[in-house]
């Protein structure tokens, strides 16, 4: 996990995916975390082996990332992880632990 989290941190956020403590694929979106400064075809591109790479560590989503992208925003219906903690969204309030 470390892996990961210290490389996220060096490409600005995106997604990376780790196995046995080594990074097998990355993307990085440096706008924000979210978001990718470089064309939609190499975000494209970039895509396919960090799916692949997902896949082939158990993942069964198609699109694990895109999912992924909407879990941080605390705006998006229901329960949302913000820098701050879990958010109801509903209740638009910070649920304690």
């Amino acid at each position: 996990m470390a892996v990961a989290a210290n490389r996220l941190s060096e490409i600005r956020g995106g997604f990376v995916v780790a196995e046995h403590g080594k990074v097998v694929a990355e993307i990085a979106l440096p706008v924000a975390g979210l978001m990718s400064d470089r064309p939609y075809e190499w975000v494209r591109e970039t895509l396919i082996p960090l799916r692949a790479a997902a896949k082939s560590l158990g993942g069964t989503l198609d699109e694990p990332f895109l999912q992924l992208a909407f879990l941080p925003l605390p705006v998006i219906p229901h329960l949302k992880i913000s820098d701050r903690g879990m958010i109801d969204v509903d209740a638009f309030e910070i649920i304690d632990p």
